[in-house]
Protein backbone atom coordinates (compact mmCIF):
# COMPACT_ATOMS: atom_id res chain seq x y z
CA UNK A 1 0.00 0.00 0.00
CA UNK A 2 1.40 3.23 -1.04
CA UNK A 3 2.15 5.62 1.93
CA UNK A 4 2.35 9.53 1.83
CA UNK A 5 3.80 12.04 4.60
CA UNK A 6 0.33 13.16 5.92
CA UNK A 7 -0.50 17.01 6.32
CA UNK A 8 -3.60 18.45 7.73
CA UNK A 9 -4.05 20.48 4.04
CA UNK A 10 -3.11 16.78 2.19
CA UNK A 11 -5.85 15.42 3.99
CA UNK A 12 -8.48 17.98 3.04
CA UNK A 13 -7.49 17.15 -0.97
CA UNK A 14 -8.81 14.10 -0.26
CA UNK A 15 -11.37 13.35 -3.01
CA UNK A 16 -14.16 11.14 -1.83
CA UNK A 17 -14.72 8.17 -4.39
CA UNK A 18 -17.20 5.12 -5.11
CA UNK A 19 -15.84 3.26 -2.39
CA UNK A 20 -14.16 3.95 0.81
CA UNK A 21 -10.57 4.14 0.92
CA UNK A 22 -7.41 4.47 3.32
CA UNK A 23 -4.45 6.33 2.58
CA UNK A 24 -1.39 5.30 4.97
CA UNK A 25 1.09 7.60 7.14
CA UNK A 26 5.16 7.34 5.59
CA UNK A 27 5.93 8.88 9.27
CA UNK A 28 3.86 6.46 10.97
CA UNK A 29 2.41 3.23 9.13
CA UNK A 30 0.08 2.22 11.72
CA UNK A 31 -1.63 5.41 11.28
CA UNK A 32 -4.44 6.13 8.12
CA UNK A 33 -7.12 7.87 6.85
CA UNK A 34 -10.15 6.86 5.72
CA UNK A 35 -12.04 8.70 3.67
CA UNK A 36 -16.16 8.02 2.70
CA UNK A 37 -17.87 8.57 -0.49
CA UNK A 38 -19.87 10.57 1.38
CA UNK A 39 -16.30 13.15 2.30
CA UNK A 40 -15.85 11.90 5.38
CA UNK A 41 -12.51 11.33 6.40
CA UNK A 42 -11.30 9.44 9.68
CA UNK A 43 -8.03 8.70 11.04
CA UNK A 44 -7.55 4.90 11.78
CA UNK A 45 -4.74 2.94 13.84
CA UNK A 46 -4.31 -0.55 12.15
CA UNK A 47 -2.71 -2.73 14.45
CA UNK A 48 -1.90 -6.54 13.13
CA UNK A 49 -5.15 -8.41 13.40
CA UNK A 50 -7.47 -5.21 13.60
CA UNK A 51 -8.14 -1.38 13.46
CA UNK A 52 -9.72 1.78 15.50
CA UNK A 53 -11.14 4.68 14.85
CA UNK A 54 -9.15 7.52 16.69
CA UNK A 55 -12.26 10.51 15.06
CA UNK A 56 -12.61 12.46 12.50
CA UNK A 57 -9.71 14.14 10.55
CA UNK A 58 -12.10 17.87 11.21
CA UNK A 59 -11.62 17.79 14.98
CA UNK A 60 -7.77 16.15 14.92
CA UNK A 61 -4.17 17.73 13.85
CA UNK A 62 -2.29 14.89 12.11
CA UNK A 63 0.35 15.44 14.88
CA UNK A 64 -2.85 14.88 17.05
CA UNK A 65 -3.31 11.36 15.41
CA UNK A 66 0.13 10.17 15.46
CA UNK A 67 0.73 10.63 19.04
CA UNK A 68 -2.14 8.95 20.04
CA UNK A 69 -2.06 6.15 17.71
CA UNK A 70 1.47 5.87 18.70
CA UNK A 71 0.31 5.55 22.52
CA UNK A 72 -2.36 3.07 21.50
CA UNK A 73 0.43 0.87 19.74
CA UNK A 74 2.89 1.09 22.81
CA UNK A 75 0.04 0.52 25.27
CA UNK A 76 -0.60 -3.03 24.09
CA UNK A 77 -3.66 -4.64 22.85
CA UNK A 78 -5.71 -2.69 25.61
CA UNK A 79 -4.93 0.58 24.78
CA UNK A 80 -7.33 0.00 21.19
CA UNK A 81 -10.16 -0.12 23.53
CA UNK A 82 -9.35 3.52 24.87
CA UNK A 83 -12.59 5.53 25.60
CA UNK A 84 -12.48 8.54 22.57
CA UNK A 85 -13.37 12.15 23.15
CA UNK A 86 -17.54 12.70 22.96
CA UNK A 87 -16.99 14.86 20.02
CA UNK A 88 -14.72 12.21 18.28
CA UNK A 89 -17.41 9.22 19.00
CA UNK A 90 -20.50 11.69 18.43
CA UNK A 91 -19.53 13.34 14.73
CA UNK A 92 -17.19 10.44 13.96
CA UNK A 93 -18.40 6.62 14.37
CA UNK A 94 -21.74 7.61 15.43
CA UNK A 95 -22.48 9.83 13.35
CA UNK A 96 -21.19 7.84 10.02
CA UNK A 97 -23.73 4.88 11.58
CA UNK A 98 -26.75 6.71 11.22
CA UNK A 99 -26.07 8.58 7.99
CA UNK A 100 -27.53 6.15 5.41
CA UNK A 101 -30.36 5.25 7.77
CA UNK A 102 -31.66 9.01 8.21
CA UNK A 103 -33.58 11.63 5.87
CA UNK A 104 -31.55 14.55 5.35
CA UNK A 105 -33.52 16.66 7.25
CA UNK A 106 -32.89 13.93 10.08
CA UNK A 107 -29.41 14.75 9.73
CA UNK A 108 -29.40 18.53 10.19
CA UNK A 109 -31.80 18.86 13.46
CA UNK A 110 -29.51 16.31 14.96
CA UNK A 111 -26.31 17.94 14.01
CA UNK A 112 -28.45 21.09 15.31
CA UNK A 113 -28.99 19.66 18.42
CA UNK A 114 -25.24 18.26 18.80
CA UNK A 115 -23.51 21.46 18.08
CA UNK A 116 -25.80 23.68 20.00
CA UNK A 117 -26.30 21.33 23.37
CA UNK A 118 -24.24 18.08 23.34
CA UNK A 119 -20.79 19.20 21.99
CA UNK A 120 -20.28 22.53 23.59
CA UNK A 121 -21.19 20.49 27.26
CA UNK A 122 -19.41 17.36 26.61
CA UNK A 123 -17.26 17.81 23.63
CA UNK A 124 -14.15 17.74 25.52
CA UNK A 125 -14.71 14.56 28.02
CA UNK A 126 -13.94 11.16 27.00
CA UNK A 127 -16.48 9.03 26.89
CA UNK A 128 -15.91 7.13 29.65
CA UNK A 129 -15.58 9.85 32.09
CA UNK A 130 -18.73 10.90 31.55
CA UNK A 131 -20.89 10.76 34.49
CA UNK A 132 -24.94 10.16 35.12
CA UNK A 133 -24.44 13.86 38.08
CA UNK A 134 -23.00 15.90 35.14
CA UNK A 135 -25.62 14.95 32.56
CA UNK A 136 -28.17 15.67 35.75
CA UNK A 137 -26.67 18.47 36.04
CA UNK A 138 -26.76 19.85 31.99
CA UNK A 139 -30.26 18.05 31.40
CA UNK A 140 -32.26 20.44 34.37
CA UNK A 141 -30.40 23.59 33.45
CA UNK A 142 -31.58 23.05 29.97
CA UNK A 143 -35.25 22.14 31.22
CA UNK A 144 -35.93 25.60 33.13
CA UNK A 145 -35.60 27.41 29.79
CA UNK A 146 -36.84 24.73 27.47
CA UNK A 147 -38.40 21.50 28.86
CA UNK A 148 -39.15 20.05 25.30
CA UNK A 149 -35.91 20.71 23.46
CA UNK A 150 -34.23 19.60 26.56
CA UNK A 151 -35.97 16.35 26.27
CA UNK A 152 -34.52 15.58 22.68
CA UNK A 153 -31.16 16.47 23.49
CA UNK A 154 -31.51 13.85 26.63
CA UNK A 155 -32.55 11.06 23.58
CA UNK A 156 -30.27 11.97 21.16
CA UNK A 157 -27.38 11.96 24.23
CA UNK A 158 -28.90 8.51 25.02
CA UNK A 159 -28.09 7.10 21.55
CA UNK A 160 -24.55 8.08 21.29
CA UNK A 161 -24.55 6.71 24.84
CA UNK A 162 -25.67 3.22 23.38
CA UNK A 163 -23.53 3.46 20.52
CA UNK A 164 -20.46 3.71 23.01
CA UNK A 165 -21.35 0.77 24.91
CA UNK A 166 -21.69 -1.24 21.44
CA UNK A 167 -18.26 -0.36 20.67
CA UNK A 168 -17.32 -1.13 24.41
CA UNK A 169 -16.10 2.41 25.22
CA UNK A 170 -17.94 2.45 28.24
CA UNK A 171 -20.19 -0.66 30.39
CA UNK A 172 -23.28 1.28 31.09
CA UNK A 173 -24.93 4.43 29.63
CA UNK A 174 -24.48 6.73 32.30
CA UNK A 175 -28.02 9.05 31.04
CA UNK A 176 -30.04 6.09 31.88
CA UNK A 177 -31.04 7.29 35.14
CA UNK A 178 -32.64 11.00 33.67
CA UNK A 179 -35.97 10.77 33.27
CA UNK A 180 -37.70 13.19 30.87
CA UNK A 181 -39.24 16.11 31.35
CA UNK A 182 -43.31 14.88 32.09
CA UNK A 183 -45.28 17.04 28.95
CA UNK A 184 -48.78 17.11 28.89
CA UNK A 185 -50.59 14.73 26.57
CA UNK A 186 -52.34 17.29 24.06
CA UNK A 187 -55.42 15.43 22.22
CA UNK A 188 -56.60 19.12 20.99
CA UNK A 189 -58.85 19.16 18.26
CA UNK A 190 -61.77 21.46 16.20
CA UNK A 191 -65.23 21.58 16.26
CA UNK A 192 -67.97 22.49 13.83
CA UNK A 193 -68.13 25.95 15.43
CA UNK A 194 -64.84 26.50 15.68
CA UNK A 195 -64.14 24.96 11.88
CA UNK A 196 -66.42 28.04 11.33
CA UNK A 197 -64.69 30.43 12.54
CA UNK A 198 -61.52 29.35 10.98
CA UNK A 199 -62.74 29.04 7.84
CA UNK A 200 -64.32 32.67 8.17
CA UNK A 201 -61.01 33.97 9.33
CA UNK A 202 -59.02 33.29 6.44
CA UNK A 203 -60.94 34.15 3.58
CA UNK A 204 -60.54 37.36 5.24
CA UNK A 205 -56.70 37.17 4.43
CA UNK A 206 -57.15 35.29 1.84
CA UNK A 207 -56.70 38.15 -0.78
CA UNK A 208 -54.24 39.59 1.08
CA UNK A 209 -50.23 39.48 1.01
CA UNK A 210 -50.32 36.64 2.99
CA UNK A 211 -52.76 34.72 0.67
CA UNK A 212 -50.56 31.88 0.31
CA UNK A 213 -50.02 31.16 4.16
CA UNK A 214 -53.85 30.81 4.52
CA UNK A 215 -54.62 28.61 1.42
CA UNK A 216 -51.55 26.38 3.22
CA UNK A 217 -53.59 26.73 6.15
CA UNK A 218 -56.67 25.75 4.70
CA UNK A 219 -55.11 22.58 3.01
CA UNK A 220 -53.74 21.24 6.55
CA UNK A 221 -57.02 21.36 7.49
CA UNK A 222 -58.67 19.53 4.13
CA UNK A 223 -55.91 16.65 3.76
CA UNK A 224 -54.36 16.23 7.20
CA UNK A 225 -50.67 16.42 5.62
CA UNK A 226 -47.40 17.49 7.62
CA UNK A 227 -46.81 21.11 7.09
CA UNK A 228 -44.00 20.60 4.88
CA UNK A 229 -45.63 18.08 2.52
CA UNK A 230 -47.58 21.30 1.46
CA UNK A 231 -45.19 24.31 2.02
CA UNK A 232 -42.67 22.20 -0.03
CA UNK A 233 -45.33 20.99 -2.96
CA UNK A 234 -43.70 20.46 -6.12
CA UNK A 235 -45.60 20.93 -9.18
CA UNK A 236 -44.60 17.52 -10.67
CA UNK A 237 -46.04 15.83 -7.38
CA UNK A 238 -49.42 17.23 -8.38
CA UNK A 239 -51.36 14.54 -10.63
CA UNK A 240 -54.75 15.68 -10.88
CA UNK A 241 -57.23 14.38 -7.93
CA UNK A 242 -53.84 13.41 -6.00
CA UNK A 243 -50.36 14.67 -4.83
CA UNK A 244 -47.85 11.83 -5.59
CA UNK A 245 -45.66 13.12 -2.60
CA UNK A 246 -42.15 12.38 -3.73
CA UNK A 247 -40.26 12.36 0.23
CA UNK A 248 -42.50 12.71 3.08
CA UNK A 249 -41.45 11.81 7.04
CA UNK A 250 -42.43 8.43 5.92
CA UNK A 251 -41.10 8.41 2.24
CA UNK A 252 -42.99 8.45 -0.82
CA UNK A 253 -46.72 8.38 -0.64
CA UNK A 254 -50.13 9.38 -2.53
CA UNK A 255 -52.59 12.09 -0.73
CA UNK A 256 -55.86 11.91 -2.33
CA UNK A 257 -57.52 15.45 -2.77
CA UNK A 258 -61.23 16.18 -2.25
CA UNK A 259 -62.84 18.72 -4.30
CA UNK A 260 -62.23 21.72 -2.20
CA UNK A 261 -58.96 20.64 -1.79
CA UNK A 262 -57.85 20.48 -5.45
CA UNK A 263 -59.39 23.33 -5.99
CA UNK A 264 -56.80 25.12 -3.95
CA UNK A 265 -54.05 23.48 -5.79
CA UNK A 266 -55.72 24.19 -9.32
CA UNK A 267 -55.76 27.53 -8.21
CA UNK A 268 -52.32 28.37 -6.83
CA UNK A 269 -50.84 26.34 -9.69
CA UNK A 270 -52.16 28.43 -12.15
CA UNK A 271 -50.57 31.50 -10.18
CA UNK A 272 -47.14 29.68 -9.96
CA UNK A 273 -44.78 29.16 -11.96
CA UNK A 274 -41.59 27.67 -10.55
CA UNK A 275 -41.28 24.48 -9.79
CA UNK A 276 -43.06 25.37 -6.16
CA UNK A 277 -46.66 25.29 -6.00
CA UNK A 278 -45.96 27.55 -3.20
CA UNK A 279 -42.89 29.43 -3.77
CA UNK A 280 -41.22 32.40 -1.96
CA UNK A 281 -42.07 35.91 -2.79
CA UNK A 282 -38.70 36.82 -2.60
CA UNK A 283 -36.82 33.82 -4.98
CA UNK A 284 -39.50 32.03 -6.68
CA UNK A 285 -36.81 29.19 -7.08
CA UNK A 286 -37.26 28.55 -3.36
CA UNK A 287 -40.36 27.32 -1.40
CA UNK A 288 -42.02 30.09 0.91
CA UNK A 289 -40.87 29.93 4.50
CA UNK A 290 -42.44 27.19 6.48
CA UNK A 291 -42.90 29.17 9.64
CA UNK A 292 -46.29 30.08 8.30
CA UNK A 293 -46.37 33.63 10.52
CA UNK A 294 -50.33 34.02 9.78
CA UNK A 295 -51.19 31.25 12.03
CA UNK A 296 -50.52 33.27 14.94
CA UNK A 297 -52.97 36.08 13.73
CA UNK A 298 -55.51 33.31 12.21
CA UNK A 299 -55.96 32.05 15.72
CA UNK A 300 -56.35 34.88 17.57
CA UNK A 301 -58.82 35.92 15.59
CA UNK A 302 -60.56 32.39 15.42
CA UNK A 303 -60.83 32.34 18.81
CA UNK A 304 -58.97 28.97 19.02
CA UNK A 305 -55.33 30.54 20.22
CA UNK A 306 -54.94 27.19 22.20
CA UNK A 307 -54.97 25.46 18.60
CA UNK A 308 -50.79 24.13 17.66
CA UNK A 309 -50.92 23.91 13.45
CA UNK A 310 -50.34 20.49 13.95
CA UNK A 311 -53.66 20.13 15.64
CA UNK A 312 -55.41 20.39 12.34
CA UNK A 313 -53.62 17.23 11.40
CA UNK A 314 -55.64 15.88 14.73
CA UNK A 315 -58.93 17.16 13.51
CA UNK A 316 -58.22 15.50 9.85
CA UNK A 317 -57.81 12.29 11.33
CA UNK A 318 -61.11 12.40 14.30
CA UNK A 319 -63.68 13.43 11.67
CA UNK A 320 -62.09 10.30 9.47
CA UNK A 321 -62.60 8.11 12.59
CA UNK A 322 -65.93 9.84 13.24
CA UNK A 323 -66.98 9.53 9.74
CA UNK A 324 -66.84 5.18 10.50
CA UNK A 325 -63.33 5.37 8.46
CA UNK A 326 -61.54 2.48 9.93
CA UNK A 327 -58.18 2.44 11.54
CA UNK A 328 -56.21 1.07 8.71
CA UNK A 329 -57.79 3.70 6.08
CA UNK A 330 -57.03 6.44 8.57
CA UNK A 331 -53.27 5.09 8.75
CA UNK A 332 -53.06 5.58 4.53
CA UNK A 333 -54.97 8.68 4.76
CA UNK A 334 -52.03 9.83 6.89
CA UNK A 335 -49.31 8.36 5.74
CA UNK A 336 -48.55 6.08 8.82
CA UNK A 337 -46.75 2.95 8.70
CA UNK A 338 -48.81 0.88 11.09
CA UNK A 339 -52.45 2.11 13.11
CA UNK A 340 -50.14 2.61 16.47
CA UNK A 341 -49.50 5.91 15.07
CA UNK A 342 -52.91 6.80 13.99
CA UNK A 343 -54.19 6.45 17.25
CA UNK A 344 -52.02 8.92 19.27
CA UNK A 345 -53.57 10.98 16.22
CA UNK A 346 -57.59 10.19 16.13
CA UNK A 347 -60.05 11.37 18.42
CA UNK A 348 -64.16 11.02 18.78
CA UNK A 349 -65.55 14.10 20.81
CA UNK A 350 -67.73 13.62 23.53
CA UNK A 351 -70.93 14.01 21.45
CA UNK A 352 -69.60 10.76 19.68
CA UNK A 353 -68.39 8.68 22.61
CA UNK A 354 -71.50 9.29 24.51
CA UNK A 355 -73.67 8.50 21.69
CA UNK A 356 -71.72 5.31 21.55
CA UNK A 357 -71.41 4.28 24.92
CA UNK A 358 -75.34 4.69 24.85
CA UNK A 359 -75.84 2.31 21.59
CA UNK A 360 -73.34 -0.14 23.74
CA UNK A 361 -75.21 0.29 26.94
CA UNK A 362 -78.41 -0.33 25.37
CA UNK A 363 -77.06 -3.64 23.41
CA UNK A 364 -75.77 -5.20 26.23
CA UNK A 365 -78.62 -4.19 28.41
CA UNK A 366 -81.35 -5.88 25.65
CA UNK A 367 -79.11 -9.10 25.93
CA UNK A 368 -79.31 -8.83 29.54
CA UNK A 369 -83.31 -8.54 29.58
CA UNK A 370 -82.84 -5.35 31.30
CA UNK A 371 -84.33 -2.93 28.97
CA UNK A 372 -87.07 -3.30 25.98
CA UNK A 373 -85.89 -1.78 22.58
CA UNK A 374 -89.40 -1.12 21.42
CA UNK A 375 -89.85 1.06 25.11
CA UNK A 376 -87.10 3.29 24.48
CA UNK A 377 -87.58 6.64 23.09
CA UNK A 378 -85.56 6.62 19.83
CA UNK A 379 -85.65 10.39 19.96
CA UNK A 380 -84.11 11.09 22.48
CA UNK A 381 -80.40 10.16 22.93
CA UNK A 382 -80.90 9.54 26.63
CA UNK A 383 -84.42 7.36 26.03
CA UNK A 384 -86.97 7.58 28.68
CA UNK A 385 -85.31 6.54 31.89
CA UNK A 386 -87.81 3.40 31.62
CA UNK A 387 -86.88 -0.40 31.85
CA UNK A 388 -88.91 -3.24 31.66
CA UNK A 389 -87.08 -5.24 34.39
CA UNK A 390 -85.93 -4.89 37.99
CA UNK A 391 -82.85 -1.93 38.36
Amino acid sequence: MKRVRLTDAGIRQLKPGDREYTVRDARVPSLGVRVLPSGTRTFVCHYPNTKASLGPALLLTVEEARQDCLQRLSGGPDRQTRAPMFAAFATGPWRESRIPRCKPSTIRWRDWVLNAQLLPNFGTLRMDRITPAQIHSWFDAYSRTSPGGANIALNLLRQILNHAVKYGYIGVNPARSVAPNPRPKRTRFLGREEIVRLHAVLDRHAAGRRGQQADIIRLLLLTGCRKNEIVRLKRREVDGGRLRLEDSKTGPRTVFLNPSARAIIDRRLSKASGAFVFPSPRDPARPISDSLTLWTTVRREAEIEDVRLHDLRHTYASQAVMQGAPLPVVARLLGHRNVTMTLRYAHADDREIAAAAERVGTTISEWLGLVSVSKLDVDSPHGDGKTSGPC
